[in-house]
Formats: structure tokens, C-alpha cells, sequence
């Protein structure tokens, strides 16, 4: 198969031999590739290697060879946000999802389309604790495991005062008769159905989502995490716990 100008967003890149490049990517129309760019480690093609950096839009020519493809041609769409700080943090999180998440050559269009999304709002900042909330929401409706936040299991509506845990298959339970302990870390009802709203819930909301959607990635993840989280728990401990969004 051959990919002519076809759309895409860079996930990851890594040294391949001595000049050469693995790029995982996320296109629009085939999903995530995996493609070899050959002889990109050299002083002549600074500009190309750039163009293969994490979160970068491009365009590329490849052609499809086994499992990976042979990069032939690439171009950067746009300049990559520059990212530090939690919000760089926040877009490996991102990348990290994708990679584990998404089977290579598997149309995904809704996700390509989310990855956009995530992309701009952390190039323009805001809150990003809502940022993720809304991407992972986003990321299982467009790998078909989304959930209905507005109605425990399908049936009844949500309980805006209630705590509610999060079945990967299921969707909201609500909490109660296991003591206050077990549902400290249940999502607050009123912030399930503003999730299901797209409207930012106020802090003590938002901060509830958190765990229960950790969860549901983690149900998918076949339990095994993710180094960001790792990476997370590390900030976490260093600064005292102030930082709470991946």
C-alpha cells in the first residue's frame, strides 16, 4: 500500500540504528502506523528529523512494507506546541494512551479528530485537568468503549449529589452501603453529568473524575499502566501533591 500527502500526527520517535528513525503516527484515514525514516540522523536533515517530533502535524508519503511503512516524503503541517512543565507531562499522557490503546492499521477518524482537539487546547492552555478528562471521554467513544455519563448503567438517571464508580462495560454504579472510606475516591454525580455535557465541572467535581476514569483506562489497559502515570506519582511526591490532573 501506498500513502500519498496523507494526514497525520506524530506520536512517538526513537533512534533506529545508526541514521535511521522508528515514528509511531496517527493518521487520518488508516489509523496508527508505525514508519522507518531512513538516514534522518545526520547533520543534513536537522529540518526532517524536526518534523517527526511528538505532537508535530505532517503530511507523508510512505509506502506500506510488512508491519511498518518506508517513509519517503515528509512535510510539518503547522509548528508543534511548546510544551513544559505539566503540560508536556500531560502530552506524553496523551501519546501514551494512543500507542497502548490503538491497534496499528485500524481506521480511526473520530480519534484523529479528538487528537486535534487535545492538541489545541493544550497549545492554548486552560485548565488542564479538563483537558484530559475530556480527551480520555473522547478516546473511549472513538475506540467504541465510550459510556453514558448521564444515566447509571442506562436506566436511572444520575444522582447530581450521589458518588458513583465507573464499570468499564457498564458504565456509572452508584456508591453507598461501603462506608465513606470506599467512596472517597467515587466520582461526584454532578460531575459525571457535566462530562456528559462537555461542561467543566467546578474543582471539587473535576478532582472526583479522576481516579474512576484512571479505572476505565486501566480496565482497557489489560492492567498494566502507564509510565506517565509513573511519572505523575513522582511530581506528585516531590511537590506535595499539588499537581492532580493526569
Amino acid at each position: 500500500m501506498r500513502y500519498r500527502q496523507e494526514p497525520a500526527f506524530v506520536l512517538h520517535a526513537r533512534p533506529w540504528r545508526e541514521t535511521s528513525v522508528l515514528v509511531e503516527v496517527l493518521s487520518a484515514e488508516h489509523g496508527r502506523l508505525g514508519l522507518v525514516a531512513r538516514g534522518v540522523q545526520t547533520p543534513k536533515k536537522q529540518q526532517l528529523r524536526a518534523a517527526l517530533q511528538p505532537l508535530q502535524s505532517i503530511r507523508f508519503d510512505a509506502v506500506q512494507q510488512g508491519e511498518l511503512a518506508q517513509l519517503q516524503a515528509v512535510e510539518a503541517v503547522d509548528a508543534a506546541p511548546l510544551l513544559r512543565g505539566e503540560a508536556a507531562l500531560a502530552a506524553f499522557y496523551v501519546n501514551e494512551l494512543c500507542l497502548r490503546l490503538t491497534p496499528r492499521q485500524s481506521p480511526q477518524p473520530e480519534l484523529h479528530a479528538a487528537y486535534a482537539l487535545v492538541r489545541e487546547r493544550l497549545r492554548v492552555g486552560g485548565v488542564l485537568a479538563w483537558t484530559l478528562r475530556r480527551f480520555e471521554r473522547d478516546l473511549l467513544e472513538a475506540l467504541g468503549s465510550g459510556l453514558d455519563f448521564s444515566t447509571e448503567r442506562g436506566e436511572s438517571p444520575i444522582d447530581p449529589v450521589a458518588r458513583y464508580r465507573l464499570d468499564p462495560e457498564a458504565g456509572p454504579r452508584r456508591c453507598g452501603g461501603e462506608g465513606i472510606d470506599a467512596c472517597r475516591d467515587a466520582a461526584i454525580g454532578q460531575a459525571l453529568l457535566d462530562l456528559a455535557a462537555d461542561v467543566q465541572p467546578d474543582s471539587g467535581g473535576l478532582a472526583s473524575l479522576r481516579l474512576p476514569l484512571r479505572a476505565v483506562l486501566l480496565h482497557h489497559l489489560g492492567g498494566r499502566g502507564l509510565k506517565s502515570w509513573d511519572m505523575l506519582g513522582g511530581l506528585l511526591r516531590l511537590d506535595g501533591g499539588r499537581h492532580s490532573s493526569a
